[in-house]
């Protein structure tokens, strides 16, 4: 098969949807509420020590996962109304990993300024809406998005400036592809806190599937001056650029928005190596520039990581179809 044929078939592939270290090691862990031993939903956890991403959000089983090399750290949980969890490693060796459960403790004495992570201004009753809506969460369940969504609102009926509660029911309007509602929690998010890079960063990710690329590259540009080392934000920002890309059909033209997609979806891999997404995303930018081998690489790596996901078959007839190509090149 001609490489310019299988080049055109690639690039067509990557349109519809500098190597870095790989980092060994990890800290990961759980975050439960003590009172109920409910997992902590989407809820901010801190890395301090070199090379790890300041801050990401729990899933929906209440874990977290930092990718990390050789030294010290400290990871941290605090939110509104509960005492500060902290905990400290030190990564002596390559095969080093961590696990640490937090349980959240609620803490009725601390005091802190509106709108600040700890926030003893919000009402007890506030932080009982905010909670049934983690708990509603926690379960998973599609049809409990509806129930969070209504705690949340009720959360922040009663106290406008709940940051957390706020960017959570941002975050669950998304989930519900209730793009409208989730715009506006976000945006209100910010009126609270201009730098909460989180609601930054998923405000982006709903411009992005509105196609409003410009406005996704904005609030993503913002969020990443924040907290420069987020991968979610690096990756977010690559596929904005991939989406430029893909509205210019002149290869000249549209080579500068590649350029951009793969230093972010690299600066992404810096974060977090074991990402399926960012790795398609990688591979694809590699085809338009030839580098079909390294491409098959990336695209094994998808498939290593996310062997049943929506982009798996996909990847497996591109190995394939590039395998074949190199092949043919050797023949005499």
């Amino acid at each position: 098969m001609p490489r310019t044929f299988i080049r055109l078939f690639l690039v067509i592939a990557a349109l519809t949807f500098s190597a870095v270290p790989a980092l060994a090691q990890q800290i990961q862990g759980q975050v439960r509420y003590a009172d109920t031993n409910q997992p902590a939903v989407r809820v901010p956890v801190r890395c301090n020590g070199v090379g790890c991403i300041p801050i990401l959000m729990t899933d929906n089983n209440g874990k977290f996962v930092f990718n990390v090399s050789v030294g010290h750290y400290t990871i941290s949980v605090q939110i509104p109304g509960y005492i500060q969890q902290e905990e400290s490693r030190d990564l002596l060796d390559l095969q080093s990993n961590e696990y640490i459960f937090f349980k959240l403790k609620p803490d009725a004495t601390a005091r802190a300024a509106p709108g600040s992570v700890v926030d003893a201004n919000i009402p007890e009753a506030a932080r009982k809406e905010f909670t049934k809506a983690d708990e509603a969460l926690a379960t998973g369940k599609k049809e409990k998005l509806e129930e969070a969504v209504q705690h949340l609102e009720k959360a922040v009926t009663l106290y406008p400036k709940f940051l957390e509660a706020q960017l959570k029911l941002g975050t669950t309007y998304m989930d519900l592809q209730q793009f409208d509602k989730a715009e506006l929690a976000l945006k209100k998010t910010l009126e609270i806190d201009p730098k909460a890079a989180n609601a930054l960063f998923a405000l982006g990710e709903i411009y992005l599937r509105q196609k409003k690329n410009e406005d996704a590259e904005k609030v993503l540009l913002q969020g990443l001056q924040v907290e420069g080392r987020s991968f979610q934000g690096h990756l977010t920002l690559a596929r904005v650029y991939v989406d430029m890309a893909a509205k210019i059909k002149d290869e000249a033209q549209n080579r500068p928005w590649r350029v951009k997609a793969y230093d972010q979806v690299n600066e992404a891999l810096k974060y977090n190596s074991e990402n399926a997404l960012a790795h398609w995303i990688k591979g694809n930018l590699l085809v338009t520039v030839g580098r079909d081998l390294d491409a098959q690489h990336e695209f094994e790596e998808y498939v290593r990581l996310d062997p049943k996901g929506p982009l798996a078959d996909k990847a497996k007839t591109l190995i394939d179809k590039i395998k074949k190509a190199l092949e043919s090149e050797k023949k005499p």
